[in-house]
């Protein structure tokens, strides 16, 4: 490995651009946001180092056995959020970058590129939440001392953000347009009097050539250069220069070594593809990682669950591959699993449970139906309720993991054959500490969660499950809280002295229920008396649901509204001590 002469920021970039650098498959994704990238250009303007960069020279006959991505340019978190693949020309050498990716995607997009990220509150799939903008620096003023420790004021604008107003100067400067200028004397002179901008004060033209001289005349690339093509040792490189900054996580080293390593499919874009439609694919979103999907497809291939290099060798990265498809459509099939439980991003609190989940639906290698069919129907409530408890308590899905899903994995391969082994694996948690029986005392916790907690809709689901959670399911408030602001409960003829604790009980577990979204709409701010007498056609249906509920004895007005709690929350005790095994 041989340092080699420092370059210009403008050299690398029209490197990259004539395709001469690429990225090896074993780079993660770009992770650096907006900020970073401000902050970068202003380092470079003040003459500080970015750091030294580690460069691979691959061979033409090398190039051929690994797989290349181009630089991100035009970043949009929505659309073109990753890097695309590269075309290496047969017979053709490549510079792979191993340290300084992010650093050089950054210069890249700041300097030829545009970064597009969501507006705040925008929805996800409008046309203009995304709004396209560049780097651009301030040519009258600086940053304001507090922002970010900035001296220049640099800014990602759209183009009509950067417009000057009527009459006045053009201070928004494009940073990629400095490779426009011809030189570093007049040519700045006359794009300054271009823009409108009294020459006579000097700081317009210092920080426009502070900007020229950190892209186009100082060299801060410093980088050497690995001439090896073992791939072995060029791999070891590359996990040990990667230990510093956003060190590599276990799912981004599996799927570098993955995408090296698998014969037929893209393990980055199968991946991606696939934590795109768990998150997306169903009635209501997720928000599983990478992480749980190669935990997962590790194992459905029988391969060690341990974050350990020496687990990832050619031969067991070619058994998750083999088992790819069986991964795939498993996942699948437990992600609408859990959507028919009623689950979503908010109140799935431990994403890790789809991987067990995912192994007991591909080693049994049920098919879709398995989703809704009738004969399975006792299965599924055995998993849901499973899932849930294992939700509800505590501790469960934290540390240990690996330990656990092996566990599981046993537990499945032993006694899933015909149905869901709930016995044998919950034998296999109480022996690592993670058993799903419950004290008294967490019944007690479990009783004052309050609406909107993550474990609140778990809780609620297990108390009532005759609830078909495959609709769209709401926590609601069975006395509505618009009710108790303190003026609102005076006037209903509550007790001054009463009106802290009736605010502090409305929103406590005991005080709400999982009701259909519409019927949940039309509720509204009703009292529940009221809302019960036109939900239902017939007494009997009133008295069904009442009782499903455990909405017995409820009140007319908000007078009896602690009684009715007190009340409700003993019967909610009794339904969580019956379902959880507590004496």
């Amino acid at each position: 490995m041989a340092f080699q002469t420092p370059v210009t920021v403008e050299e690398i970039l029209t490197s990259i651009h004539r395709k001469e650098y690429l990225l090896p498959a074993i780079q993660r994704e770009f992770v650096w946001s907006a900020d970073q990238i401000r902050w970068l250009i202003d380092s470079l303007m003040r003459g500080y180092p970015i750091g030294s960069f580690l460069l691979w020279k691959v061979e033409p006959q090398t190039v051929a056995n690994y797989t290349f991505y181009d630089f991100l340019t035009h970043y949009h978190e929505r659309d073109t959020p990753y890097a695309t693949k590269a075309t290496v020309p047969s017979g053709s050498g490549v510079t792979a970058v191993l340290d300084g990716q992010q650093r050089l995607t950054a210069l890249n997009i700041a300097i030829y590129g545009s970064h597009a990220e969501k507006r705040k509150y925008a929805w996800w799939s409008s046309s203009d939440a995304f709004p396209k903008k560049r780097l651009y620096l301030n040519l009258l003023e600086d940053a304001d001392p507090d922002e970010m420790g900035l001296r220049y004021d640099l800014k990602f604008l759209t183009d009509a953000e950067a417009a000057p107003g009527d009459g006045n100067p053009d201070r928004w400067y494009p940073v990629g347009a400095i490779l426009n200028l011809e030189n570093a004397g007049p040519a700045l002179n006359s794009e300054l009097t271009k823009r409108g901008i009294d020459l006579n004060d000097v700081h317009p033209y210092q920080r426009l050539y502070d900007l020229y001289e950190a892209v186009r005349s100082r060299k801060p690339i410093n980088y050497f250069l690995e001439k090896s093509q073992d791939s072995d040792k060029v791999l070891d490189i590359f996990v040990r220069v990667n230990s510093g900054g956003t060190t590599l996580s276990y799912s981004d080293l599996l799927l570098s070594m993955a995408t090296n390593q698998w014969q037929q499919l893209d393990a980055r874009e199968e991946v991606r593809q696939l934590v795109q439609e768990l998150n997306t694919g169903g009635t209501r979103a997720f928000s599983f990682s990478k992480d749980a999907v190669l935990k997962t497809a590790l194992m459905v291939a029988g391969v060690d669950l341990r974050f350990k290099v020496s687990n990832f060798t050619a031969s067991n990265m070619q058994r998750v591959e083999n088992a790819w498809s069986t991964t795939r459509a498993a996942m699948m099939k437990a992600a609408s699993l859990l959507d028919l439980f009623g689950f979503t991003s908010r109140t799935l609190t431990a994403a890790s449970v789809i991987v067990p989940l995912s192994y007991y639906l591909a080693r049994r290698n049920l098919p879709d139906s398995y989703l809704t069919s009738s004969a399975d129907a006792k299965d599924r409530l055995a998993v849901r309720q499973w899932v849930t408890r294992s939700l509800v308590k505590r501790g469960i899905w934290g540390s240990g993991l690996d330990t656990l899903l092996i566990r599981l994995r046993q537990a499945i391969d032993a006694h899933g054959a015909d149905s869901f082994p709930v016995a044998e694996i919950e034998k296999e948690m109480g022996t690592l500490g993670k058993s799903l029986t419950f004290e008294p005392t967490e019944i007690d916790e479990l009783l004052e969660l309050k609406y909107g907690s993550q474990r609140t809709f778990p809780v609620l689901a297990l108390l009532y499950p005759g609830l078909d959670l495959s609709k769209d399911f709401h926590e609601d408030h069975i006395f509505p809280r618009s009710r108790f602001t303190p003026k609102r409960l005076r006037d209903a003829g509550i007790d001054h002295a009463l009106v802290g604790t009736y605010r502090a009980t409305v929103d406590l577990l005991p005080n709400l229920q999982l009701l259909a979204g519409v019927p949940n709409t039309e509720k509204h701010a009703k009292l529940p008396a009221e809302w019960l007498a036109q939900a239902f056609a017939t007494d009997a249906e009133r008295q069904t649901y009442l009782h499903e509920n455990d909405l017995q004895d409820l009140p007319l007005d908000l007078r009896e509204f602690l009684a009715f709690i007190e009340q409700r929350k003993q019967r909610m005790r009794t339904r969580l001590n019956s379902m959880l095994g507590v004496d």
